[in-house]
């Protein structure tokens, strides 16, 4: 059995990935957290076993530091950090189909309606959805490679505020979601130095 060492002292088993979920790669340059959708919550692909990404920053005030999705109240999209930033490609993929809704909702306030989406199509039937985008630059049938630029961050369909719905499936059959933290780059992270 291998081991991973965490801080000095602690060991815990090394745990391969589960059958029943994808490994893909971050879906930003920027600080995101992800609000998963429980088991259960909802049924349809797309939306089973999905999560909410949302980018964050650090927002420091004398002297402490504390991570903030948005400015002010929050009522403009403009406000959300994440809002218009680069989407990127989860994996080795065939982009499978690109839906455009032209809505844009105001945070706090859904427009019923389906959101603007890509699914991106794994050699091995993995389909992986990312929803709430806009300004799309890839278009179906187009190959992409893990990490690149696809579209930008939006706030459509069911929604209230700027932020990127994933969801994964393999023979309509849900897959949860893991990021390989190995793309997790620091490269555009904003940090404190306390």
């Amino acid at each position: 059995m291998k081991y991973l060492v965490l801080g000095v002292a602690l060991l815990i088993p090394h745990v391969a990935i589960a059958a029943d979920s994808v490994k893909i790669h971050a879906l930003h340059q920027e600080s995101f957290a992800c609000f998963e959708h429980w088991d259960g919550q909802f049924k349809s692909l797309g939306d089973a076993l999905g999560s909410d990404c949302i980018i964050q920053e650090f927002i420091g005030e004398s002297d402490r530091y504390f991570m903030r999705s948005y400015t002010s109240k929050g009522f403009e999209n403009t406000d959300w950090f994440g809002y218009k930033k680069d989407v990127l490609a989860p994996c080795d993929c065939t982009i499978e189909k690109v839906h455009i809704n032209p809505v844009t909702n105001k945070p706090g306030i859904m427009t019923p309606g389906r959101a603007s989406s890509i699914v991106f199509k794994k050699p091995d039937n993995t389909r992986i959805l990312l929803a709430h985008v806009v300004d799309v630059i890839v278009r179906e049938g187009q190959k992409v490679k893990a990490g690149a630029k696809v579209a930008k961050v939006g706030n459509n369909g069911y929604s209230r505020s700027p932020h990127i719905h994933v969801a994964a499936w393999k023979d309509k059959i849900p897959l949860q979601i893991q990021f390989d933290q190995k793309t997790l780059s620091l490269k555009k992270r904003k940090s404190s130095s306390n």
